[in-house]
């Protein structure tokens, strides 16, 4: 428990009881060691009855007969597995067992915790049924498709990430044309292979690759600043990318028009573009701002990332991003409040200088609020008082 424990006080304070939804105590306190997961997938042909297969597939569903579940209205039959062999018959009947109630539409994934003949014996399986295109000449090739299933960590830590998942394997609609997959080993499995590494792993990377420069795209983040990555690989420009997209507030808040005309005015400013330049060990940092809240987060990141657990991490910058959002909230009541009197006014102030993001903050709630002469005016009190106290 001490990692938890020698965190700072702004993260302990951040979960609203209510709407926490992180790990318990037993689970964090398995995560205090390094942990090592065990990553697995699993790709079946799924063909409902009324299709009638043409002799060649009819032959090469009969030579795998050893590796099929028929159910009346439907089979599966396996083509390619990480699973050890034991396990995936049990994998079978669990996906055999969800198709038949219905339990699995095409294109959504679904997410549950599975007791397979493995190591960790319960672990988390993502699963998901992708349907064939249906041609004109082919009408009635009615649910062919296929159920790919990755198995790793646990149900909770895999939920952290169910829409990278299902992008994960939507990428995979252009490779699985025909049944016999020929092009199995050479583009299906290295892909499937590497679900953890691309879905699950890149805030990971990121944590690792700037180690406590993280507040300064934390800050970015919540700032709508644009933040570019120089002398580096493609993958490490997309770890990055989709870090800051992860970390920042847009759909979330209540305030989509105004953060999307802060961007535009933002992202024409390129002077002040974040700039990560990988060419040094650790990257150098240039245009870095970050705050006293952005900079509160920074041990649990490394903390998680020491540990190399990804679905923490994922947790911890999700608590981030709620507690952003809960003074943001906090600093719209204040504003409301301080039209009508000074003393709101004095608490806004207050509130500002204890949370220690009210750079950001203000600068939201004046795109917000720009159609508002009077709280323009009250935020350009606060922002005055703040530059005052910074200066001083």
């Amino acid at each position: 428990m001490s990692m938890f424990s020698s965190q700072t006080s702004s993260f302990q304070d951040s979960i609203d009881v209510e709407e926490r939804d992180d790990f318990d105590s037993e689970e964090i306190a398995a995560y205090s060691q390094k942990i090592h997961l065990n990553c697995y997938y699993t790709i079946y042909l799924y063909q409902g009855t009324r299709s009638e297969s043409s002799g060649e597939n009819g032959a090469w569903s009969r030579r795998r007969a050893d590796s099929t579940t028929s159910q009346d209205d439907f089979s599966l039959t396996l083509i390619d597995s990480s699973l050890p062999s034991e396990a995936e018959p049990e994998l079978r009947t669990y996906i055999s067992r969800r198709l038949s109630k219905g339990a699995l539409l095409g294109g959504m994934g679904n997410i549950a915790a599975v007791d397979l003949s493995i190591p960790e014996q319960a672990v988390g399986c993502y699963c998901c049924l992708l349907e064939q295109e249906r041609s004109p000449e082919q009408p009635e090739a009615d649910g062919n498709g296929y159920v790919i299933c990755f198995m790793g960590g646990s149900e909770k830590g895999l939920n952290l990430f169910r829409l990278e998942l299902d992008k994960y394997v939507q990428g995979l609609h252009g490779s699985l044309q025909t049944p016999e997959l020929q092009n199995l080993e050479t583009e299906v499995r290295p892909y499937l292979s590497q679900w953890f590494e691309e879905s699950v792993m890149h805030i990971h990377r990121v944590v690792q690759l700037v180690q406590s420069s993280i507040s300064f795209l934390l800050h970015a983040a919540l700032s709508h600043k644009h933040v570019e990555v120089i002398n580096s690989d493609e993958r490490t420009k997309a770890d990055v990318s989709r870090f800051i997209k992860a970390a920042s507030l847009q759909g979330l808040s209540q305030q989509d028009a105004t953060s999307t005309s802060l961007c535009k005015a933002i992202s024409e400013d390129t002077q002040s573009d974040l700039i990560i330049d990988c060419s040094t060990s650790p990257p150098t940092l240039t245009n870095t701002i970050s705050n006293r809240f952005c900079d509160g987060w920074i041990q649990a990141f490394l903390n998680a990332a020491e540990r190399c657990n990804p679905f923490l991490l994922r947790q911890i910058l999700e608590n981030f991003k709620l507690k952003a959002i809960q003074d943001m909230n906090g600093l719209k009541r204040f504003v409301r409040q301080a039209e009508m009197s000074h003393y709101a006014l004095f608490r806004c102030a207050q509130f500002l200088q204890s949370c220690g993001n009210g750079d950001v903050l203000l600068q939201n709630a004046r795109a917000e609020h720009s159609d508002l002469p009077e709280a323009c005016s009250i935020i350009g009190v606060l922002e005055e008082f703040l530059s005052e106290q910074s200066q001083a």
